[in-house]
């Protein structure tokens, strides 16, 4: 019998040259030849379709105009239809057709499939088909089980509103009345917290800043990967019609074999204007289209949970709408996570904005992300304590993700809250030096919403992960355990009882101040000093975060973040009032409008 590819070459479908190319793939990178056709475009898929089930003498199901019996379906599970491209269509008298993308490997599942139905037999299917039918029959059940795969002790969806409303309401009254009593003390308390904050959240940086002085580990050349493996990259998009078309050209830039690419564009079931959008934008045949039933919440986490069990790569890769990545990021990546052990399962990368001048919100957030990634994150990681992972340009090793359940669908900071999981389950996370660029979300009312969304799913990770504080000691250990306080609660608390310090720049322009007024004039001075001393190492941490990023802005711009991080109060406020009404509300954050 003749090999498939010579039958294609034999009826002129694919040329000589062509063909020898994919050959030539096929033979180095391990791919189905279906699928190298395919994502390289040599010729339509309703062609190489017919053409396949002619070479194997069978017909091509329809399953637009037949759907499979969902008994048969039930029968096999969701797993097979996605990973393997198997599905059981229909009957035949005592015989169930099966319907697969790749006829060619049907002898090696026959036998399980037959002890499964009895008798089988083939029939010949796109694989997109095969995802839709699976979507249409099951798509609420997998969108139920894409809000449920944590665990539930490591998940915050058994919170609700009165869950939290009641111990805040305890612990508002037991304030007031603290106040009301003691009001010197109420406030001495409320100024030592505040000062904690601060001053524990500026050791962390003082770590950081040296541990930047010690030499790195000499570069090592990149090794020689015999297979490449495939990465899928998961893009959730919601309400994006307007970006999307943009995203598909720049990911197009990637430099990574495209049979070995799988790009996720996961969009909900009643965004119309997304998915139109995709639809007319002339997507590749390495790119997807994933549609997400409705269900109880509407979050990028549930979108990636159900994503993930569409992706066929051994690596997975998250990207954001708006996201430019360096062309050489995958390979990167790839060539990082075969140079390390199995317990390194994540890898962040460096975000950072295109368009860091639209206006002076951009620069402090260019300033901030660049101190973020470029000084505080490389501390962490130098420091051993649980990494708080980023929302894009991150890469997962599969079975860690799966097993650990993926995202939390309910937290809206899921990367925060997955890269804390990753630490208590001893799995290892590192940062990679490469770069994706990004919209800066650079007007002030979005920028609230989207920093309180930040705040408040730190607030809920720590609440979460605080439910059982004596197996999150034995799980983290006592360095990564207070790292946690520090990086969770330490950086609320800041945000929240930052203007009680502010307030001590008015004394100055003789504004009494009840603190001042009662404390001795030594302290007082010694914490102005601090306050000064804070300032200063801020700016300058600020100022070497810059310098490590190509932006040349002007380093007074770090000192205008004085006026910038009264924004993030603002913030913090909004997200305590949220918790406490609708936790799971994701305060969705538009792009597009300072493109580049």
């Amino acid at each position: 019998m003749k090999t498939f590819a010579a039958v294609l070459l034999q009826d002129g479908l694919v040329a000589p040259h062509a063909m020898t190319q994919v050959l030539a793939l096929q033979d180095q990178l391990g791919r189905h030849l279906t699928d190298i056709l395919l994502a390289r475009e040599v010729l339509p898929a309703l062609t190489l379709y017919e053409a396949i089930a002619q070479h194997w003498q069978v017909s091509v199901a329809d399953l637009a105009k037949r759907p499979p019996d969902p008994r048969l379906m039930q029968q096999l599970g969701t797993v097979d239809a996605l990973t393997n491209g198997l599905l059981p269509w229909c009957k035949a008298g005592q015989v169930t057709v099966v319907a697969t993308a790749y006829p060619d490997q049907f002898q090696r599942h026959k036998p399980r499939l037959e002890a499964v139905f009895g008798p089988v037999a083939l029939a010949v299917a796109p694989m997109h088909q095969i995802e839709t039918a699976v979507l249409a029959l099951h798509g609420p059940r997998l969108a139920r089980a894409a809000e449920t795969r944590v665990a539930p002790e490591e998940s915050c969806r058994n919170y609700h509103s009165t869950t939290l409303q009641r111990p805040a309401l305890l612990l508002a009254s037991i304030l007031a009345i603290f106040a009301f009593f003691q009001p010197l003390g109420f406030l001495f308390t409320a100024f030592g917290l505040a000062t904690l904050a601060m001053l524990a959240a500026n050791v962390m940086k003082v770590i950081a800043l040296l541990l930047m002085h010690r030499p790195e580990p000499a570069a090592q050349n990149p090794p020689f990967v015999a297979h490449l493996p495939t990465v899928s990259i998961i893009v959730a998009l919601y309400r994006e019609s307007d970006i999307a078309p943009r995203l598909a050209a720049r990911l197009g830039k990637l430099d990574y074999p495209r049979d070995l690419l799988d790009i996720l564009l996961v969009v909900e079931a009643e965004d119309q204007l997304t998915r139109t959008a995709l639809h007319h934008a002339d997507l590749p045949g390495w790119m997807r289209v994933i549609v997400v039933p409705d269900g109880s919440v509407k979050t990028k986490p549930r979108a990636l949970n159900y994503a993930l069990d569409h992706c066929r790569g051994s690596i997975i890769g998250v990207y954001d709408a708006e996201d430019a990545p360096e062309s050489d990021q995958i390979r990167k990546v790839v060539d990082r996570f075969h140079q390390r052990g199995p317990e390194v399962v994540c890898l962040q990368g460096v975000l950072d904005f295109y368009n860091p001048r639209s206006n002076w919100l951009a620069r402090c957030f260019t300033i901030e992300y660049a101190s973020w990634f470029r000084m505080y994150l490389p501390g962490i990681e130098r420091m051993g304590l649980a990494v708080p992972l980023g929302g894009t340009t991150l890469f997962f090793r599969r079975r860690a993700l799966e097993a650990l359940g993926g995202w939390d669908a309910q937290n809206v900071t899921e990367d925060a809250d997955l890269g804390l999981r990753l630490a208590r389950h001893g799995y290892r996370t590192e940062l990679i030096d490469t770069t994706t660029f990004e919209e800066p979300n650079c007007r002030s009312l979005p920028w609230v919403k989207q920093r309180s969304r930040w705040i408040k799913g730190y607030m809920m990770t720590w609440l979460t992960h605080m439910r059982n504080p004596r197996l999150l000691w034995t799980q983290l250990g006592p360095r990564r355990f207070i790292g946690l306080q520090v990086q969770f609660l330490g950086s609320v608390l800041q945000s929240l009882l930052a203007p009680l310090l502010w307030s001590f720049w008015l004394v100055p322009f003789g504004v009494p101040h009840p603190v001042v007024q009662t404390i001795n004039p030594a302290a007082f001075t010694l914490l102005y000093v601090s306050m000064f001393a804070v300032s200063a190492l801020t700016i300058g941490f600020d100022i070497a975060g810059m310098r490590r990023t190509k932006h040349r802005l002007n380093p007074l711009w770090a000192v205008s973040l004085t006026f910038y991080h009264p924004l993030g109060t603002l913030a913090a406020y909004k997200a305590l009032w949220e918790l406490l009404t609708k936790p799971f509300y994701w305060d969705k954050t538009s792009h597009g409008h300072f493109d580049l």
